[in-house]
């Protein structure tokens, strides 16, 4: 029996042709049949403890995301937390870090990052070094480096500070061999974002030229900035380092509704070459583990 196209997501079907002989005292028989054998390409998903598990604090997480069978997590900075009891939590869970987002500054007044911001060239240099310390003592080999709010629209010298500070930091991550990102925002979630646009974070990518600068694609935002999903991912399929999921607009589960075909961008994913991690930065509507029932449903495991 042939698999049906459901039945071939995220795998490949191997047929492997058998030679059968039967014998009895006046002839030999031999009948050709063939043998179907799957063989599961997955996916390598990786839980964004910033949204997953909230009903626990960032410590518990770590081991709710390997108890709920995660291979890997990716985290914010952890505020109000000392690195020490952050790695050891990440270590007792035997989990690995992928990535953690820079140190943004004060959360309480809606601070998102000083890359584009002129005159704060100091924070972003030490928020650059204190989050590369935690990311040495995590593993985690990505960081993402939030670019910050602007009080008005963007200028020529915000551009210019933004590229001087990237390859600042570009030049620190190249010695530990960590990689970081940048991220296009969309405006609806976070106003006044300074890099939020596709064409923007390309051309500055283009013009550093670090191998240690890399896109993080998160098709939620895509969705919402420009959609075109899949020509786009395969326009920028040799700049993404990292991707992120959530359905659109409400950022909830990839099988919620909503206006993302996520069945279809995962498969444009593999077809296109990415086969790094991909984080699950959504809302969860109800418990966490319990929503992540849509991976099995779209043919993958964790």
């Amino acid at each position: 029996m042939w698999p049906s196209s459901d039945q071939l997501t995220g795998c490949v079907y191997v047929f492997i042709n058998l030679s059968v002989v039967f014998c009895d005292v006046y002839k030999y028989n031999i009948v050709q049949t063939t043998m179907i054998t799957k063989k599961c390409i997955n996916m390598k998903f990786c839980a964004n403890l910033a949204f997953l598990f909230p009903e626990k604090g960032l410590l518990n997480r770590y081991q709710l995301a390997k108890e709920a069978g995660f291979k890997a997590v990716e985290t914010g900075f952890p505020y109000g937390l000392e690195k020490d009891e952050v790695v050891a939590a990440k270590n007792a869970s035997g989990i690995q870090q992928i990535l953690i987002n820079i140190y943004t500054g004060d959360v309480s007044k809606g601070e998102l990052g000083f890359a584009a911001l002129p005159g704060k060239e100091k924070e972003f240099r030490d928020s650059i070094v204190k989050t590369i310390d935690f990311a040495k003592g995590l593993g985690a080999k990505k960081i993402h480096i939030m670019a910050g709010k602007l009080e008005g629209n963007a200028t020529d010298c915000n551009d210019s500070t933004y590229e001087n500070n990237l390859r600042y930091a570009a030049n620190l991550l190249e010695k530990e061999n960590i990689l970081g990102l940048i991220e296009p925002i969309n405006k609806y979630s976070v106003p006044n974002y300074y890099m939020n646009s596709y064409e923007k974070a390309i051309a500055v990518l283009k013009k550093i030229n670090s191998p240690n600068l890399k896109l993080m694609l998160d098709i939620f935002h895509l969705q919402l900035i420009k959609g075109n999903i899949a020509h786009t991912i395969n326009e920028l399929k040799q700049y993404i380092g990292h991707v992120q999921i959530a359905q659109a607009p409400d950022r909830n589960e990839p099988n919620t509704n909503g206006e993302i075909n996520f069945k279809y961008v995962l498969e444009t994913l593999k077809r296109e070459g990415y086969d790094d991690w991909i984080g699950l930065e959504y809302k969860p509507l109800g418990d966490t583990r319990e929503g992540l029932k849509w991976i099995e449903e779209l043919g993958y495991t964790l």
